[in-house]
């Protein structure tokens, strides 16, 4: 079933709402990755004061990384989104797989969402 307009604007909200809180993700992802704990501590020495610390600072600077990177994969996705919606809208909420409609509570959940789910997905030939 296609998405009535009431839905698409639904949807269309809930992706700009999606897009701010990844913009926020990423702000303090920045914010984190661009200052050092000694600055932010105000430590004049970068020297840990154990070994053990620079594992846990290196690992928690990873862990930010990462998660940065998959923020910023998931503003990709949304721009992605918004853009089919505005562009291309009869394309949006259709799995690229199987040309079906995506359900509009998935959609909700996942407004940036390009299939019905792992449990709509064509057979594999």
């Amino acid at each position: 079933m296609a998405l009535n307009e009431d839905q698409r604007r639904h949807l269309e909200r809930r992706l700009h709402e999606e897009r701010d809180r990844v913009l926020r993700i990423l702000r303090r992802a920045g914010e984190t990755l661009g200052v050092s704990e000694a600055d932010r501590s105000g430590d004049i020495s970068h020297l840990p004061f154990h070994i053990a610390d620079v594992g846990t600072e290196t690992y928690e600077l990873e862990m930010d990384a990462m998660f940065a990177q998959r923020a910023g994969d998931e503003l990709q996705a949304i721009d992605d989104a918004l853009r089919r919606l505005y562009e291309t809208p009869d394309r949006y909420g259709i799995d690229e797989n199987t040309g079906k409609p995506i359900s509009f509570e998935r959609l909700d959940l996942v407004p940036w969402a390009r299939s019905a789910g792992p449990e709509h997905r064509a057979p594999e030939q």
